[in-house]
Order: C-alpha cells, then structure tokens, then sequence
C-alpha cells in the first residue's frame, strides 16, 4: 500500500522541511487540475521544478549505491555521509531510486487537517503566511511556518484558493479496510476502498489476492487452491506479496496443512502466551510458583 499510495493524489506534492507535503487528493476525473497549479506529479513543485526531496534523495541514493558498490560497510558510509545507520541501510536495499522516492513522496502531512481551514482564510482575506501560522497554532499545529508558507505559494499564483480535496486515507487505515471481512466495512468505508480500488489497478489486483487468501483460509481450501494462488501472486507484480508467496514455499506443506486441517495449536499458544504470562509475568518468584504448586487440583 505504501509503495502505490502516490496513485491516488491528485495534484503535486511539496517540499516540507518537517518531511510532510502538500495533502493529496482523492482521486479525481483524470486531466482535471485545480486552478493556478501545476500538473499533478509527486516529483515537481508546483512551479514544475524537481521539488528538492526528490533531487536529494537522488543524490543520496547514488552516493550511497557507489560506496556500497565499492565494498564499503554501511558504518563506513554512515560516517562518511553523515547519516544515520538506518537511513544508509534502507537506501541501499532499494532496488531502484523511484521505490524510496515513491515512499517519499506519498507520506501523509501532519497539515492535512489545518488546510480547509487555511484556504478558508486566504479566501476571507488573509494572505500572510506568519499570520495563518499564528492562527494554526492557537488551533493545535506545532509545524513551522516555512511549511504553511510553502503550502500557500502557488495560491499567490490564483484568484483564489483551491478547495482543498479531502486527504486520501492513510496508508494503516487502507491495509485495515483489506484485510477486514467485507460484511464487516461500513458503508462509506466500502465505498472509499471500491474508489481506489477502481483508481490503482496494483492494489486492485493487490485487493483479489487478500480476498482470495482470506475465503481459502476461512473454507479451508488450502490443499485444492494454495498452489493456484502462489501461482497468481507469483506472476503477479506484488514485490511484498511474492517474498510472502516465496516464504509460503520453503514450507508449503505445512502451510497447506494449516489451510486445510481443522487442527491448529490455538489452545495451546492461547494458555502458553495469554493465561500462563499474564498470570506470571513481572511476579515470577520462588514463593508465588509454590503457592500455585500447592493450591494445584
């Protein structure tokens, strides 16, 4: 879901100091563009220049590919670029540039829900970016005022300030609508999943798999219908899906099994991690297990 998150904005993200952007969008009629702003691209500000996240980021990958490339230790790199273990190591396991900046430029903005109520006050008249930053602060907003500044900017541009669209759900609240039992989905959460489903044909196809796994292992049809769904997934562009399907296959056998049996180890892990450690944890000492020894029917 992160990594497709990017195809359901509608209009360009900006370049946040605090690591936000400018909210995206929910999906809307392809070519449509709001007024006085550029084309809808992730990668571009909204004077259509390379936002400098993006140029930076890919500065840093190719920075960090070539010292990786040499046989450098990522501690090594971590001193030499001044970043953190962390970040090196995450840039260096991607495979390609566009996956971080994908990530990079799909995040969620902690602006988000203050930006109806900027436009709102751009469109009463105020148009000092100190002064909405002073208003958004008596309102709950700890960021900077350089993101507010950044955010009105292409408004200048305008007649008027866009309506801001309403933010596209976070990636958390989208994963849980995929793995939630569709009877179990309110209405206008159905409603939202089926709209993006319907705009990103990867976390549609993503969205077939879930369900298709889900029916298998509630049916228990793993012995007649696991092979065909790793072979799907398999051919499937789903990277996080086929390192799962890839898992599934060092032991597939079991696996069919737990998909197939009515037996499980439920009761035991159930006694072992939930009765036995709340029971004990924190006060496993001589004379309590003693006390439960004795008392023992």
């Amino acid at each position: 879901m992160a990594r497709h998150r990017g195809c359901l904005t509608d209009h360009p993200a900006g370049d946040d100091a605090d690591g936000g952007k400018d909210a995206p969008g929910t999906p809307g009629p392809p070519g449509q563009e709001p007024p006085g702003r550029a084309a809808p691209d992730g990668f571009l500000d909204a004077d259509g220049r390379e936002r400098r996240l993006v140029t930076r980021t890919r500065e840093r990958y190719a920075e960090i590919r070539r010292r990786v490339d040499a046989g450098q230790p990522l501690d090594a790199i971590s001193r030499a670029t001044g970043l953190d273990r962390k970040t090196v190591r995450r840039f260096a396991r991607a495979a390609t540039v566009d996956e971080l900046l994908v990530k990079a430029t799909t995040r969620e903005s902690k602006l988000d829900k203050f930006k109806p109520y900027i436009c709102q006050r751009w469109n009463e008249g105020l148009t000092d970016a100190a002064a909405l930053h002073a208003e958004l602060r008596e309102r709950g907003w700890a960021g900077s005022t350089q993101t507010v500044r950044r955010y009105v900017r292409p408004f200048r541009q305008a007649l008027a300030a866009p309506d801001p669209a309403p933010p596209v759900p976070k990636t958390r609240q989208i994963t849980r609508w995929l793995l939630t039992r569709p009877d179990h989905l309110q209405a206008g959460e159905q409603a939202q999943l089926d709209a993006i489903r319907a705009c990103c044909p990867h976390i549609d196809a993503l969205a077939g798999h879930v369900t298709a796994f889900a029916e298998m292992m509630t049916a228990r049809t793993g012995s007649r219908d696991l092979e065909a769904w790793l072979a799907a997934v398999e051919a499937d562009d789903q990277a996080g899906l086929r390192s799962l399907a890839a898992g599934i296959r060092n032991d597939q056998q079991a696996v069919t099994n737990g998909l197939t049996l009515p037996w499980n180890s439920g009761k035991v892990e159930g006694t072992v991690n939930k009765m036995i450690k709340r029971q004990m944890y924190g006060r496993a000492k001589p004379d309590l297990l003693r006390k439960r020894v004795l008392l023992a029917d």
